[in-house]
Formats: C-alpha cells, structure tokens, sequence
C-alpha cells in the first residue's frame, strides 16, 4: 500500500500530528546531543521504548554514561526522575514506600522513590529477587499495592534499568521470564575514538549545556496513543509473528543453527513489542505507516534477552545476536 492510500486510512489530524511528531523527535535529539555524545542508536531505542510505553535493559561497562543519558532525557522531557541504587539488602518497600504512623497515630502511606515518571534502576542485577520482582510487578501493572490500597504510578512511567556485563559475583541475574517484561536490550559500547576526544573536552573544562525541555508528561501520552492508531498493513504483522516464530527450536520450518543452539525462544510479547517498536521507528523516520524494514530494526534488541542458548552454543561461542542476524 502506498503512501497516498496509507494517508487515507488515518485522519487528517493524526497526520498532521504525526509529521509534528517527527520534527519533535528530531529536535529532543538535538537537545541530548548538547550533553550525550555519539550513541546515536542507543538513544533512538530508548526513546523509541518510551514512545511505545515500554521498558528499557541497558548492559555496558560502568562510565559509559547511562546515567547522565536518563538524567538528559528526563530534564528535556520535564518530567520527575529518581535514581535507585540496588544493593544486596535493598528491601521492596524501599522502593514501593511502606505505612507509617503520623503525628495524629494514623496510618499513612509514604511513596518510595518509583513515584516517579523516570526510573533509573541501575544495577538491577544486584538485589534480590524479592525486589526484583516488586520493581518488575509495577512495571507491568503500573500501579503498586500497600497493605490493601491500590496506588496508580505516575503517567508516563518509564523504566531504564542497567546491568553491569563484568561484575557476576554477588549478583542475581533476572530469570528469562522476568527479562520478557522489558522491551528492549540495549548494548552500550565504547566510544569511537573521535567521540571520546570530544568527552574528555566537554567532561574536563568549564562548558555547561542549557537543555530545553521539549514537550511535557501530557504531550508525552498522547503521543504513545498516537502511535498505537498508526495502521499496519498484513503482512507486516505476518513478517513480524512469522520472525518471533523463527527463533521457536521444535516448532515448524525454523533454521538449522536455531535447531542447534537455542533452547527456548521469544514468546507472543516479542511479536507484539516489534508491531509497535515498528510503528514508532516509521513515525520518527516520516512514514504513515511501518514496513519490513522497520521491524527489522527494532528486532534485535527486542529479540536479544528472550532466546535462551544451550550448552552447545556457549560452548561454541556462538552469540544470541549472531543467531538473530541468521534468522534475519
């Protein structure tokens, strides 16, 4: 389906408000590049999780500034940011909040630092599971619950967890079924050579950045309800189930290297994470709608954390994203 007959499927307010949407994006890009250097596609994925109302995992060695990146981001979108720092002996009401008594002997519940519309988790690998999943319980439902009481979390809510790849002693690694709940993996990577120049001058002189804020928690929403209207042609979705189902061992026409490394594939979340990262990398590129190439950039970090390898690929060194680059 063309451009013209796409157009038609969407009102002319939708257009427009996609189009206004992209030179958005265009300019938030801007502003984070007045402070973040390089990483251009770690930031697009970010940003595209955001926009889809999805979660963030992000793996790199310390001093890549994730931090600074989700503190950026957050200071131009104008929205409530806290950072939590997980630690082995973090408990969940540290996070969620807990019930204390006040000056009148009444019982009232003090919000913890997730009332946010930012949450920068970092080192989630770090605690354990029982925090771990009140932390994983809020982001799926979006709400907590504190000795009967239902508390709605802030709108949006965005969480950007991190890992650090080197440290695994004393660590928890998040089960598969938990990691299912995070929409993107994203792999942080040395700078080039260049781009760390250009750090160590902005990092180690006077210079400050002054960031605009570019739009608000309110434009921020109806721009997620936005793009869930973008429509989709079949067989895109056909594609983007069909691409979920290659990584399945024992189900189907799947490859040879899936039927000897993987153990356990991507389930149903993939496919419908994929339909909606796509609409959004459409959108922020100038299309009305997403096609095949779409949803091939946003499979791989959406892909990454939900194939299980076996002993056979480990022991080979066959990595989940070269398997991922075989099914594509």
């Amino acid at each position: 389906m063309g451009t013209v007959k796409m157009k038609q499927k969407i009102i002319d307010s939708d257009v427009k408000a996609i189009d206004v949407f992209e030179g958005v994006f265009k300019k938030f890009k801007a502003e984070i590049a007045k402070v973040i250097v390089g990483q251009d596609e770690v930031i697009d994925q970010v940003l595209i999780s955001i926009f889809s109302k999805g979660h963030c995992l992000l793996v790199g060695v310390p001093g890549l500034a994730k931090t600074l990146l989700v503190q950026t981001i957050a200071d131009c979108l104008g929205l409530k940011f806290n950072r939590i720092q997980f630690t082995p002996d973090l408990m969940p009401s540290d996070i969620v909040g807990a019930e204390i008594l006040d000056e009148s002997r009444n019982f009232k519940f003090l919000k913890g630092p997730l009332f946010a519309n930012i949450i920068l988790a970092d080192e989630i690998n770090r605690t354990p599971p029982k925090t771990q999943s009140a932390l994983l319980e809020a982001m799926q439902e979006r709400s907590v619950t504190n000795a009967g009481n239902k508390y709605d979390l802030d709108n949006p809510f965005f969480v950007l967890a991190t890992q650090n790849p080197i440290e695994q002693e004393g660590t928890y690694p998040l089960p598969e079924a938990q990691l299912d709940r995070f929409m993107f993996n994203v792999i942080l990577d040395y700078p080039q050579f260049d781009e760390e120049i250009q750090i160590v001058k902005q990092t180690t002189s006077t210079h400050t950045s002054l960031l605009n804020k570019v739009m608000n928690a309110e434009e921020i929403v109806l721009y997620q309800d936005l793009l869930r209207k973008i429509p989709v042609n079949d067989n895109v979705i056909q594609y983007a189930v069909e691409l979920v189902a290659k990584t399945r061992p024992n189900r189907g026409k799947v490859s040879e290297q899936v039927q000897q490394y993987i153990s356990w594939g991507a389930g149903p979340r993939a496919s419908q994470f994929m339909l909606v990262g796509a609409k959004c990398h459409a959108a922020i590129n100038g299309k009305y709608s997403p096609d095949i190439e779409d949803v091939k950039e946003v499979a791989k970090p959406i892909l990454r954390h939900r194939i299980v390898r076996n002993y056979k690929a480990e022991a080979e060194g066959i990595s989940v994203d070269n398997i991922i680059d075989s099914i594509l």
